[in-house]
């Protein structure tokens, strides 16, 4: 796909995902960040032998909204290398994935070349979150908060970080429950504000992005169904699909 150019505001290569966000739903897409992940605890190998950089780039050729890039190693096979490959062969905004506490993985993630990282209410306590949120200001990088729960919500709203998210799985114990979009349906409601939120994890269907976006999400992250799908391009072309408003 071709850049819009209301992507060129913030990051390291001039990419906003906040701002992509609001262009697809403009363009009356439904806002789709797909995800390269290398494994994960629940489904094992997720590449099952194709090349990432190839597949990220596949996924960018559809309207999406964003790539999302886990580069944790343990558990999700990932390393920075991923990150910095995908950042430099797609032209849509990069999300960085990982269990990020430190400032200086902030800096590392804008060396990648990363548009946005991802923050953890249940791994940060909110002082700490602050001081992430504004070193990744000074990098030139949009965050996004996840959360769980609505004690975790009420924990960080009031912080200036740049999109919310609602992790329908748990983190904590590496997303092998088998939550659904039911958690953005009850959450959402307490995420109140301009910025964009977004719906994380159990999206394996387009109607699962439509339940999503009449929440109250702005965008769905896809990261194991898309990988599963017999054809990652046929199924995120579903789920944009689907539409803005939904």
């Amino acid at each position: 796909m071709t850049s819009d150019p209301a992507h060129r505001e913030k990051g390291k290569r001039g990419l906003s995902l906040s701002a992509s966000i609001r262009a697809r739903q403009r363009d009356g897409f439904f806002p789709v960040i797909a995800e390269i992940k290398v494994r994960s605890q629940k489904e094992g190998d997720l590449l099952c032998g194709r090349d990432p950089v190839r597949l990220a780039k596949e996924m960018a050729v559809c309207p999406v909204a964003g790539i999302s890039v886990v580069t944790e190693t343990e558990h999700f096979g990932g390393h920075m290398g991923l990150l910095a490959a995908v950042a430099a062969a797609v032209d849509v905004p990069v999300l960085h994935k990982d269990f990020i506490t430190t400032e200086d993985r902030i800096a590392q993630s804008a060396v990648a070349g990363a548009s946005a990282v991802l923050l953890i209410t249940a791994m940060v306590e909110p002082e700490r979150m602050a001081r992430l949120i504004a070193a990744a200001r000074r990098h030139g990088l949009e965050t996004l908060v996840e959360t769980h729960s609505e004690a975790e919500i009420r924990k960080v709203m009031d912080l200036p970080f740049d999109l919310m998210g609602i992790n329908n799985r748990d983190i904590t114990i590496l997303e092998v429950d088998d939550d659904d979009v039911g958690r953005t349906e009850a959450l959402a409601c307490f995420c109140k504000g301009p910025r964009p939120l977004v719906s994380e994890s159990a999206i394996g269907s387009a109607e699962d992005a439509r339940r999503a976006g009449k929440s109250g999400a702005d965008a769905v992250l896809v990261g194991t169904a898309v990988l599963k799908a017999a054809s990652p391009r046929t199924f995120l072309d579903e789920l944009v699909s689907v539409g803005w408003p939904p």
